[in-house]
């Protein structure tokens, strides 16, 4: 297989996992989010600004599947918020580096929030720069940094981006 052949076979799989991951949490069952890490993963939410610091703190911050499952737990059984939903905008991916069985990609995204009662708001714009893993026709992440392009966030960040 070319080098090309296997970057377009790499960007179609991860454009896939990607259209099911914002269908998980737009659409779907937000329990079924920690599902598409792996088991060691890390996930963090950042500011444009702190992330081209290297500043290690985030808006969110978790270092295992155990800790996105205790995230989304706690906001279907313990927190009160305004509902509301998310609706993601989705560019193609860019893989950068495949090496083995894992791959780097950068994709960039539009977060809308939908209040029950108010207005469609553009909520978030950012990037998600990700390390995944792949095994066969499916890919896990290992480390998904999500790179808000404003630190302003106007509302409690309750559900993962």
């Amino acid at each position: 297989m070319s080098d090309y052949s296997k970057l377009l076979e790499m960007t179609q799989l991860i454009g896939m996992v990607q259209a099911r991951y914002a269908y998980a949490i737009d659409d779907g069952n937000c329990a079924d989010w920690p599902n598409f890490f792996t088991d060691d993963c890390f996930y963090k939410i950042t500011t444009a600004d702190n992330f081209a610091q290297n500043y290690e703190a985030g808006l969110m911050w978790m270092d295992s599947k155990g800790m996105l499952r205790d995230r989304i737990l706690s906001l279907l059984e313990a927190n009160v918020y305004e509902r509301h939903s998310y609706r993601h905008i989705l560019a193609q991916p860019i893989i950068s580096d495949i090496e083995g069985d894992e791959l780097d990609s950068v994709t960039s995204f539009i977060v809308a929030r939908i209040t029950r009662e108010g207005p469609t708001d553009l909520f978030a714009t950012g990037r998600y720069i990700d390390r995944y893993r792949v095994a066969g026709n499916d890919a896990k992440l290992v480390t998904r940094i999500v790179v808000l392009d404003s630190g302003h966030i106007d509302t409690l960040l309750a559900f993962p981006l």
